[in-house]
């Protein structure tokens, strides 16, 4: 069961004039909420649009989340390439997968679909950068080349979500602790981190070498032969 009809008519009440008095930059409300039956379970997609800026983002929810403790959360940020293509470049198509999989399995959850495409500097640059990955550079370099930050993301917005589905506390799905931190500072209660396993391929080898390295991800790589540590010695 997911949403009760009454939960989905409080929901879009609440949010039909709703307006943030602090950080408007971060405000996003609920315009609609239907049923999603998907090959991974039923899930319910809410739709969240921002008055800011416009963007559209959506809550995946498997279950009835409202006032739900310890709730199974991933948050994915936009990646075209991977999500929708297939790219081998990334690991996001995989996370997204594994994510709804894992949570289509469980009793409730969600999966914030956040419209930050490569981590956070855009479609194009994100192209740009793969052109300087070409040439030899890592991923952090060539965001750095760029005049970014090895990752522009901020997550204020997946925060207001979360409160918009009155969900209190959170067990957060990811690799990266980064997410955490900064999830905490806008005031998500995060009980328990729940690691997602990374497929490593000949393409994406030194994109997750990086992003283990510089970022700190805290990543168990798998390979379909195989399976390698975060040092990548083998594990079995």
């Amino acid at each position: 069961m997911g949403l009760p009809k009454e939960a989905v008519d409080r929901l879009l009440a609440e949010n039909e004039q709703h307006v943030c008095p602090t950080e408007p930059e971060m405000c996003v409300r609920i315009v609609a909420i239907a049923d999603l039956p998907t090959r991974f379970g039923n899930y319910q997609v809410v739709a969240f649009k921002s008055p800011f800026d416009q963007k559209e983002h959506a809550a995946f929810v498997h279950g009835n989340v409202l006032d739900a403790e310890r709730v199974p959360v991933r948050l994915h940020s936009e990646c075209l390439t991977g999500d929708a293509i297939g790219s081998m470049r990334c690991d996001c198509r995989d996370q997204l997968t594994a994510s709804l999989e894992t949570i289509g399995k469980m009793d409730r959850g969600i999966v914030l679909y956040l419209r930050q495409e490569g981590r956070g500097i855009g479609f194009s640059n994100k192209i740009r950068a793969y052109q300087l990955q070409d040439a030899g550079y890592d991923t952090v370099q060539a965001n750095e080349l760029l005049g970014f930050k090895p990752d522009e993301r901020d997550y204020g917005v997946a925060a207001h979500m979360l409160r918009s589905l009155h969900v209190p506390s959170i067990r957060i799905m990811t690799n990266n602790p980064a997410k955490i931190a900064d999830l905490t500072q806008h005031g998500v209660k995060i009980v328990g981190r729940i690691p997602i396993p990374v497929l490593l391929n000949e393409h994406n080898r030194q994109y997750l070498e990086a992003k283990r390295r510089k970022l700190g991800h805290l990543l168990e790589f798998e390979q379909a032969d195989d399976a390698v540590d975060v040092a990548g010695a083998s594990s079995r």
